[in-house]
C-alpha cells in the first residue's frame, strides 16, 4: 500500500503509519502492533486540520487575491491581483472582478501542477492526431492553445466505510466493510462529473499541505455546492468505488450499494486540471499525470423497456429462429407455422416469468455524452524530463461480508449460483421431469424396447413448461434468498455454515398435514385421483396400451 504523510493514520507509539483492519475495525501499526480506533483516528486529523487553518490564515496575508463570479452559472475563481481574467472558462461570460473573502473551508491539501501549460497542450495535440477520425478531435486541433490551469475544489475521502448491499430484482440485503482509500469528489456545481472521472487517477503520494503558494500562476475554482449535496456526492462515489466488487460477489450489475460514511476523514482538497470549455465542447487534462479526457458533442441516447415488452421481443426473435430451424427438417410450410405458433406460446410464458422480476422498470429515455480518454498511460518527470508510463489503478480494498450468525458477527464468503448448485437443480428437475418413466423402469426391470413414452404423454405436457418456469422464477429465489454461507476462520480456512434448527416445521406438524391432504376431505379425494392417475400412467409407460 502506498503511504503519504498527509492522510496516513500514525501509531501513537512508534509514529509509523498504521493501517486499517476491517476485520477488527481498528488500525493497526504493522511494526510496533500499536492500536489506533477510529476515533482517535478521526481526532488526529481534526488536530491536524485546525493546525492547518491556523497556517493559512496567517499566510494568506502575504498574497493579494481577488475572485472573480461569473453572473451566468455561479463560477468563482480566485487568482492574483496582476493578473488579468476576463471570462468565464466554463461557461464563456465576463467574469465580475472583486476582493477575495477568506473562507472558513479552504483547502487543506492539495497535489501541485506536474505538467505545464505546453506539456499539457502537446497532451492534447497528440490525442487529436490518435482519434482524427472524431469530430471532436477536428474542433480541438485549433484550440489546444485555449487549455487554462485550475485548481479545482474536491473533498478527499479515506477511511472505513460499511455498506448494505442488495439486488434490485430480489435477494436479501447483506452487510460488508471495507475501506476507502483514494476517493476524490468534485465539489463544483459548473463541472462535469463524468468529464473529470475520465481523467483521473491522481497518484495521493503527491498531496502535500495546501500553501497560497501553489496559487501563483494558476487560477483556482472554488466550491459552490450545498453540504446536502456534496454529502450525497461522497456517498455516491463511495457506492461506485465499491459497486463493481459487490457484483461481482452478488452476481449482477443491477446493485444497490449504501454506504455508512460517519467513520471516514474527509479533507478539502484542490486538484491539477487543465480545462477547456466551448459551448457543447469540453476538455479535461489531468494536471498531475497529462491523462486526456475529452466529452462527446452528441448525446447518445440510451432506451430502456418494460418488462413485457422485452418479452414479446425475445418471443419474436427466438421463435423466428425456430421457424427458420424447423425449415432444415424438411417441414411444409403448414406445419412449421402450427409448430413454431406453439413454440412461440411456451417461450412467451417462459421469458414473462423470466421478465417479471423486473416489473419496476418502465418504459423511458435516458441521455447523456460519452467521454473519451487517452488511456491508462501517465507522464512522470525525471531528470526535468516528461517520461510516459503505465498509470496505476485506482486502489480499492476489497470489502469484506459480515453475517450475524447464532448471535454472532462473522466474517463470511457468500456462494450463489456455484456450478454444484445450479448442477444439482437441474439434476432434479430431470428426475421430476422423467418421474414416471423411471418408476416405469423399474417396474419393467428395465427393458428399455417395452417401454412406451406415449403414456406419459400427459405429465410431460403439463412439466415441460412448467419446470423451466419454476427454475426461472422459483429456482433463482432459492439461490439468492439462501446462499451458501461459508464462515472465514482467522488463518483463512472457510467453513460451510449450516443453520441450527433450520426446519420450520416439526415432525409432528409434517405428519398432521400428511394425514390431513390424505384422507379429510374434499381435499383428499383429488389427492388420490391424481395418486390413481399417476400410478396408471407409470404402468402405461413400463408395460404399453
Amino acid at each position: 500500500m502506498n503511504t503519504n504523510n498527509i492522510v496516513d493514520i500514525h501509531c501513537p507509539d512508534c509514529g509509523a503509519p498504521a493501517y486499517y483492519d476491517i476485520r477488527s475495525g481498528i488500525y493497526s501499526c504493522q511494526f510496533c502492533g500499536g492500536k489506533v480506533t477510529v476515533d482517535a483516528a478521526m481526532e488526529e486529523k481534526r488536530g491536524f486540520r485546525r493546525l492547518q487553518q491556523s497556517r493559512l490564515q496567517n499566510s494568506a496575508a502575504n498574497y493579494q487575491l481577488l475572485r472573480a463570479s461569473c453572473s451566468v452559472c455561479g463560477a468563482e475563481v480566485v487568482f492574483e491581483e496582476n493578473e488579468a481574467v476576463a471570462n468565464c472558462a466554463f461557461c464563456g461570460h465576463a467574469l465580475v472582478r472583486k476582493g477575495y473573502l477568506h473562507k472558513k473551508n479552504m483547502p487543506e491539501i492539495v497535489i501541485p501542477f506536474q505538467i505545464t501549460d505546453e506539456e499539457a497542450q502537446e497532451c492534447l495535440s497528440k490525442w487529436c492526431v490518435k482519434n482524427r477520425g472524431k469530430k471532436e478531435a477536428g474542433l480541438l486541433k485549433e484550440k489546444t492553445g485555449d487549455l487554462k490551469g485550475f485548481y479545482l475544489p474536491y473533498e478527499f475521502v479515506r477511511g472505513p466505510v460499511s455498506c448494505k448491499v442488495r439486488r434490485f430484482s430480489d435477494g436479501g440485503t447483506y452487510t460488508c466493510g471495507g475501506f476507502i482509500d483514494e476517493v476524490f469528489v468534485n465539489c463544483s456545481e459548473q463541472t462535469d462529473n463524468l468529464l473529470l472521472d475520465g481523467m483521473e487517477p491522481y497518484d495521493i503520494n503527491g498531496l502535500t499541505g495546501f500553501d497560497f503558494s501553489y496559487v501563483a500562476g494558476h487560477r483556482v475554482k472554488t466550491d459552490n455546492i450545498s453540504g446536502k449535496e456534496l454529502e450525497r456526492r461522497v456517498r455516491e462515489e463511495v457506492s461506485k468505488s465499491y459497486a463493481p466488487t459487490v457484483q461481482k460477489v452478488l452476481e449482477t450489475k443491477a446493485v444497490e450499494v449504501d454506504p455508512d460514511i460517519s467513520s471516514v476523514v474527509r479533507m478539502p482538497a484542490l486538484l491539477p486540471v487543465y480545462y477547456l470549455s466551448d459551448g457543447d465542447l469540453m476538455v479535461a487534462v489531468n494536471g498531475q499525470t497529462g491523462k486526456v479526457s475529452v466529452r462527446a458533442i452528441k448525446e447518445s441516447y440510451y432506451y430502456f423497456l418494460p418488462w413485457w415488452l422485452k418479452s414479446i421481443f425475445a418471443t419474436i426473435i427466438i421463435s423466428a429462429i425456430a421457424f427458420l430451424g424447423f425449415s432444415l427438417f424438411g417441414i411444409d410450410s403448414g406445419d412449421r407455422l402450427v409448430l413454431t405458433a406453439a413454440f412461440a406460446l411456451f417461450i412467451m410464458i417462459v421469458t414473462l416469468v423470466a421478465y417479471s422480476d423486473t416489473k419496476h422498470m418502465k418504459f423511458r429515455i435516458e441521455h447523456g455524452r460519452k467521454v473519451f480518454t487517452s488511456g491508462n498511460e501517465a507522464l512522470v518527470r525525471v531528470d526535468g524530463e516528461l517520461t510516459g508510463t503505465l498509470l496505476a489503478e485506482r486502489n480499492v480494498t476489497p470489502p469484506v461480508f459480515f453475517e450475524k450468525l447464532d448471535g454472532k458477527n462473522e466474517e463470511v464468503v457468500l456462494r450463489f449460483s456455484s456450478p454444484l448448485r445450479i448442477f444439482g437443480m437441474i439434476m432434479m428437475a430431470l428426475a421430476v421431469l422423467f418421474l414416471p418413466v423411471i418408476i416405469a423402469l423399474f417396474l419393467n426391470g428395465f427393458n428399455f424396447s417395452q417401454l412406451n413414452l406415449g403414456g406419459s404423454a400427459v405429465w410431460f405436457c403439463i412439466f415441460v413448461p412448467v419446470i423451466p418456469i419454476y427454475l426461472l422464477k422459483f429456482g433463482r429465489i432459492e439461490l439468492y434468498d439462501r446462499p451458501w454461507i461459508y464462515i472465514v476462520s482467522p488463518d483463512g480456512k472457510m467453513t460451510r455454515y449450516r443453520k441450527k434448527g433450520s426446519y420450520t416445521y416439526s415432525r409432528k406438524e409434517i405428519v398432521q398435514t400428511i394425514l390431513m391432504i390424505l384422507f379429510i376431505p374434499p381435499l383428499c379425494f383429488a389427492v388420490w385421483f391424481g395418486i390413481a392417475c399417476f400410478c396408471v400412467m407409470c404402468y402405461l409407460t413400463a408395460f404399453g396400451w
